[in-house]
Order: C-alpha cells, then structure tokens, then sequence
C-alpha cells in the first residue's frame, strides 16, 4: 500500500483528507501542532507526528524516526496554511504576514525541499493546496492570496522541473470551503457562520475526495491546476472607484 503524508491534519481539509485516504488503504503519516487531535487519528493506517510546520528541526526529528511501513513517502500532501486578518494592506499587521508567508510559503517549499529526493526514487507525487485566492483578487486578500499564487506557481515549475521523472504535482485551488478557516481568520465563530450562510459551501471532505481521486488516477495522467467552487460562488466584476 502506498503512503501519504498530509500536513496540517488536525482540522477541515486535513483531517478529512487522513480520513478518506486511510479508507481508501492508503497508509497516512498526518502532522499537525495539536497532539490532542491528532490522537483522535492515529490507528493500524494512521501514524501522526506532533510539531509545527515551522519547525524545520522538529520536523526533521519526527520525519527521520518514522517506522516501517510509513517511511517511504509516495504523495506528499501540503495542506497547512492559513489566512489572517482582513484589513486593507496599509493597515494589516506586518506580524500576520510574516506568519502567512512562515507557514504558507517557507515551510511547504522546506518540506517539499526534503521530501522531494524519496518522491523522485519512488516516481510520487505532490498535492498543494492553493485556493481561488491566487487567482482573483479580493480586498483584504493582500499577503493571503500572494502566498497562494506563490503556492500555485511553485507546483507549475516542479511541474516543469520534474518532467521525465514520473513525479507528478497538483495544485488544487478551492473557493469557499467550510471549515475552521474563517474562524481562525477572524477569531469570531459570529464571522465564520455569517460567511457561509446560505451559500451551501464546499466541504472538507469534498476536497478531500477531489484530492483522493487525484491520487489514483493513471500513473500517465496529470492534473496541473484544479480551480473548485461551489455552485452559489463565482468570480464578480471589477470594482470601479468614480471620482465626484
């Protein structure tokens, strides 16, 4: 059985990915901060490792230590991230962009970096997870969407860089997924609810089945870029300042 590893598995998108991979068979390696929740995890398909994705030497630690049969890595799922803030840039806190760039940017290409080696000898593959948000601007969006867009563009030059060694990298591109994302993004469950009233979102384990039929298509076949909405979400026109 192949094995994957999915970071950021402690909630949403992450944990239900361990949840739909490990029933598929699959042998799940799922990190995350929150040793509590990953507890509820672990199990015959499932080893987790507790550290924070930041942590380039407690990720080393619990990565190098990891027993037979999950040692070997085909997929590489990078799923943590996170949003902070809404502000308009001019106001935004320069403490939440760093933390976005930390966790978006740096720690996936890191882990990508030091996982990518085994993918190669094993002809695996990488999942990012990217968002709408890379594409189509919003306000408030600033540093959040230029970390996906980093995300999105990342996976096309692996993409470009990995042509001929059977490795294939998938960036998947949700828009509104109902999860803790807003919550943690706002601090306000009042906030998250509001977002998602009456849209009928996307769930976690919508994407995460997208990702599982990803994973098992055709070993000739590859997804570069998939973009997801729900139905009640779409891309609006330009915004129009008029002067007067």
């Amino acid at each position: 059985m192949p094995t994957v590893l999915i970071t950021g598995a402690t909630a949403g998108i992450g944990e239900a990915s361990v949840r739909a991979f490990a029933d598929a068979g699959w042998h799940v390696v799922a990190t995350g901060r929150r040793a509590d929740r990953l507890a509820t995890l672990a199990g015959e398909r499932v080893h987790t490792l507790a550290f924070d994705i930041r942590d380039e030497a407690a990720r080393d630690a619990a990565l190098d230590g990891l027993p037979a049969p999950f040692s070997e890595i085909d997929l590489l799922i990078n799923n943590a991230g996170l949003a902070l803030g809404l502000e308009p840039a001019q106001k935004a806190s320069l403490d939440n962009w760093r933390t976005m760039i930390d966790t978006n940017v740096t720690a996936l290409v890191s882990i990508t970096h030091k996982l990518l080696p085994g993918l190669v000898g094993r002809k695996g593959g990488i999942i990012n997870l990217s968002s709408v948000a890379a594409t189509y601007p919003y306000p408030g969006g600033n540093v959040y969407g230029a970390t996906k867009a980093f995300v999105r563009q990342f996976t096309l030059n692996l993409r470009a860089d990995l042509i001929g060694t059977g490795v294939r990298v998938t960036s998947i591109e949700p828009g509104m997924v109902e999860t803790e994302f807003t919550l943690v993004r706002t601090g306000s469950q009042e906030a998250s609810d509001k977002v998602y009233a009456g849209v009928n979102p996307m769930t976690a384990e919508d994407i995460a089945e997208t990702m599982l039929w990803v994973a098992t298509l055709p070993p000739h076949f590859a997804v570069n870029t998939l973009e997801l909405m729900p139905v009640n979400q779409a891309n609006g026109p330009f915004a129009v300042q008029r002067e007067g």
